[in-house]
């Protein structure tokens, strides 16, 4: 756990494509570090279901867009996982419907509905201000200046194979060939459109996932973490970035020999 000066304002984004697990990464990441965790992925889908409930096209943006400034969206962090609350009410599965999945599409990838949305985002930063924060463009248009930020990357074959295993599980049967076909698509769409398209943000740390499990990946990330985070909060004039006195500090990463870190973290600092 990290301790940091209560006054302080601490933010990490987690960006990357889709497959790469940055929802789940992001949510351990945040709990093992004492810090609150923003899906940002579960706004615009709550974005959708408020436009499908009230019979907006979901691809009429500026009426989505005008929606979303209206709506009151939060978390319920003392859920875990954090609850997502639209209008002080808990929206649960409903957002993972096959129907908002369908709409959450153009809600996206909409330039004002991200405008309305980063505003919403920030927000929440403002009044949470220790944050885990994931999505596609977290470190290199909402918070371009948060202390840390991470890159999360795994080959597309990767992410795929991951999809289908998440799929069966649900009991839903496709084919890696499908789910690649799909993964491809969105990447090219994530990566070419207009307004907060997906990019490796400045001064990130990139990690490529894809022959790593998930608790190797989390260890990995605490690293980068505590290795940046010393010097973000220094900058900032905050107090010295500290263990949590309950931590053992035979497990410090910061305690491990340098060298070990350059030749065991496959991170490129951007």
């Amino acid at each position: 756990m990290l301790v940091v000066n209560a006054t302080a304002t601490f933010i990490v984004t987690i960006d990357g494509p889709a497959g790469t697990g940055k929802s789940t990464v992001a949510h351990r990441l945040a709990k093992r570090l004492g810090l609150e965790f923003l899906d940002t992925g579960a706004m615009y889908r709550a974005a959708a279901l408020e436009a499908l409930a009230r019979n907006i096209d979901p691809a009429d943006g500026e009426s989505v867009a005008a929606l979303v400034r209206t709506l009151d969206i939060r978390f319920d962090w003392l859920r875990d996982p954090p609850e997502l609350l639209v209008n002080g009410r808990a929206v649960g599965d409903a957002i993972r419907t096959e129907r908002v999945t369908r709409a959450v599409t153009p809600v996206a990838s909409n330039p004002v509905v991200r405008t309305a949305m980063v505003e919403a985002q920030r927000r929440i930063a403002a009044a949470h201000r220790r944050l885990v924060t994931e999505g596609r463009d977290q470190g290199s248009i909402v918070f371009p200046d948060a202390d840390v930020r991470i890159y999360l990357d795994a080959r597309a074959d990767i992410r795929a194979r991951r999809r289908v295993e998440q799929l069966r599980m649900k009991g839903i049967e496709t084919t890696e060939a499908e789910i690649l076909a799909q993964i491809i698509h969105r990447d090219q769409s994530d990566s070419t459109r207009r307004d907060g398209p997906l990019v490796v943000p400045d001064g990130a740390d990139v990690l490529d996932t894809s022959d790593i499990d998930i608790d190797d990946v989390i260890d990995r990330l605490e690293d980068i973490v505590r290795l940046r985070a010393s010097a973000a909060l220094a900058r900032d004039g905050s107090d010295e970035l500290m263990n949590d006195p309950s931590d053992d500090p035979s497990d410090d990463p910061t305690d491990r020999d340098a060298d070990d870190d350059d030749r065991d973290l496959r991170v490129a600092r951007r």
